[in-house]
């Protein structure tokens, strides 16, 4: 035998040996993991099944090694430290529909082993389209009882609170007990997410809010900012100047959406528009159905969980400022500039760029208060007499704006009384609002 095939022999022989080692121990992995898998499926049909109760009539004992194992990627990601905090933390969700079923569900996959989930409603057939975890078995069943049941399936060794109830002032202090890591808004109801937000803000305890999920379809436009600097969502406006006229200015994390809607409430039956309100499920909420795609209160509560687990773990991130706006208020900034030079020979004006967007955003909605056109918008001073400040600058369009620059009556004498009492408004509005700043 020459050496060539001397040579050739050893590598056929090492390369079979490797492969035999790595075979054996690719099948003892594979042994092994059917032992634990076997083992797991063994602990989890040893844990009772839940019941309706609101309150768990105790824990159940579970393998810390098939703990880990299920948290073994959410470890190797934020460290053990890291899970660790996790699973010590206590968070408070209110409102389990689309949104906060969503951030339930992620954060008990996450290790969060302490949840307190709070919802008066049941599971209906319409919000199967939307809700994280509930089936047609659950239609009728309290949305927190279904949540539970599920969520006991995935960490049978965490603890979760249903409380079917509805959140109001009165029940605040008792449902928001217990020194919670984070609280999560994502209630329906604009005057109880109020209430919710303006006490957390007092007592200092830790939010995240859901804006406006509904009547969206776009992913991309999903935004995570301080409520002061969010931009087009109209429930995000809506609650952010409510919010300053109960002294709140920031210091509110919210989850929301730049994308304009494009669909409207469906319409009620003409038998029911008389009195919309007798529909509504409640006293004080929305009687006619907001069309909602069941994917974006989905990626809400997955981002409002995502939040939640960095913080608590201490993973840091930073969520980035919407800046889709920025070139349009300094190019607005620039031509008030302009039209205060031409007008009345002035080299700077009082306001910056950051302003006029507020002006722009907050007080004309992005819109001509002439036309309601959002096509080349400018603003202009009402008053020409009067000094620059935001009660006393109106959004219009470019062509509005340069007629009215030639105006030589009083805006009073030019424009309808509908246009006259808008503006009016809209400068009180502003007014009142400026007391809180």
């Amino acid at each position: 035998m020459n050496l060539s095939n001397v040579k050739l022999q050893f590598a056929l022989t090492a390369l079979g040996a490797s492969l035999a080692t790595g075979i054996a121990i690719l099948s003892y992995q594979d042994h092994k993991r059917r032992i634990r898998a076997e083992a797991l499926k063994k602990e989890v049909s040893l844990i009772p099944k839940t019941t309706r109760n609101i309150h768990l009539n105790g824990e159940v004992a579970f393998d810390e090694s098939l703990i880990k194992e299920q948290l073994a990627r959410n470890i190797a990601f934020l460290g053990e430290e890291g899970v660790e905090k996790l699973r010590k933390s206590f968070v408070i969700i209110v409102g389990i529909g689309g949104v906060g079923s969503w951030a339930a569900l992620m954060l008990i996959r996450s290790g969060v082993s302490h949840i307190r989930i709070i919802d008066f409603d049941q599971v209906t057939l319409s919000s199967l389209n939307r809700h994280a975890v509930a089936t047609h078995s659950d239609v009728g069943t309290p949305k927190v009882i279904a949540l539970q049941k599920h969520l006991k399936e995935i960490a049978p060794w965490a603890k979760v609170e249903p409380i079917i109830e509805l959140f109001t002032k009165e029940s605040a202090t008792k449902l928001l007990s217990g020194d919670a890591n984070f609280i999560v808004d994502a209630i329906d109801n604009i005057d109880t997410k109020l209430f919710l937000l303006k006490y957390c803000h007092d007592k200092k305890l830790p939010i995240i809010s859901s804006m406006g999920a509904g009547a969206k379809a776009d992913p991309s436009r999903i935004q995570m900012s301080d409520i002061s600097i969010t931009i087009e969502d109209p429930l995000a406006r809506t609650v952010r100047r409510r919010l300053k006229k109960m002294g709140v200015d920031s210091g509110i994390t919210v989850v929301y959406s730049t994308e304009k809607p494009n669909v409207k409430l469906l319409p009620l039956e003409e038998n029911k528009v008389q009195n919309a309100g007798d529909y509504a499920t409640l006293p004080d909420f929305r009687s006619r159905i907001l069309p909602v795609l069941g994917t974006i209160p989905a990626i809400f509560g997955m981002s409002i969980a995502t939040y939640i687990v960095t913080k608590i773990a201490g993973h840091h991130i930073e969520p980035l400022p919407n800046k889709n706006r920025d070139g349009l208020y300094s190019r607005m900034h620039r031509d008030l500039l302009n039209r205060e030079r031409r007008n009345n020979k002035e080299e700077a004006i009082p306001l910056d760029a950051r302003e006029v967007g507020y002006i722009f955003e907050e007080i004309w909605r992005g819109k001509s208060a002439i036309s309601g056109s959002v096509e080349k918008p400018a603003i202009v001073k009402w008053h020409k007499d009067q000094p620059l400040n935001p009660q006393n600058c109106v959004v219009m369009t470019k062509k509005e704006a340069d007629t009215h620059d030639k105006l030589t009556v009083n805006p009073e004498e030019y424009y309808s009384p509908d246009i006259v009492n808008l503006v009016n408004a809209r400068f009180q509005e502003e007014k009142d609002i400026s007391n809180f700043r």
